[in-house]
């Protein structure tokens, strides 16, 4: 983890945050800005700056099975969306490789 990432220092439990699930290796929690009635952030522990710097298929694996796991607790059976925004022209804010889970009501397409 990095010493400064704000993500890190949430999922070590330095930063408050309203936590939905946790592994040895992935963190859960809910947006303080959520964009639908259900919005999840879900990180892997290990500090990766964005999915663009990711370079571990079972990292990434992982990551996105957690997600899942994390939409079937919040009872999403009907939809889901799960979003990495990537890089500053891709919406990125945080530099710490991070998907949302939304849901609870129905997605439009295009998003934005």
């Amino acid at each position: 983890m990095s010493g400064n990432c704000i993500f890190c220092r949430i999922a070590r439990g330095e930063i408050p945050s309203t936590k939905v699930a946790e592994s040895e290796t992935m963190f859960a929690f809910r947006d303080l800005n959520p964009q639908a009635p259900t919005h999840v952030l879900v990180i892997p522990r290990a500090h990766v700056a964005s999915l663009a710097a990711a370079n571990d298929p079972k990292m990434l694996g992982d990551l996105l099975s957690f997600a899942a796991s994390v939409a079937r607790s919040e009872g999403l059976e009907k939809g889901y969306r799960v979003v990495a925004n990537t890089g500053p022209d891709g919406g990125q804010t945080v530099d710490h490789l991070h998907l949302h889970v939304l849901g609870g009501r129905h997605m439009t397409w295009p998003p934005g």
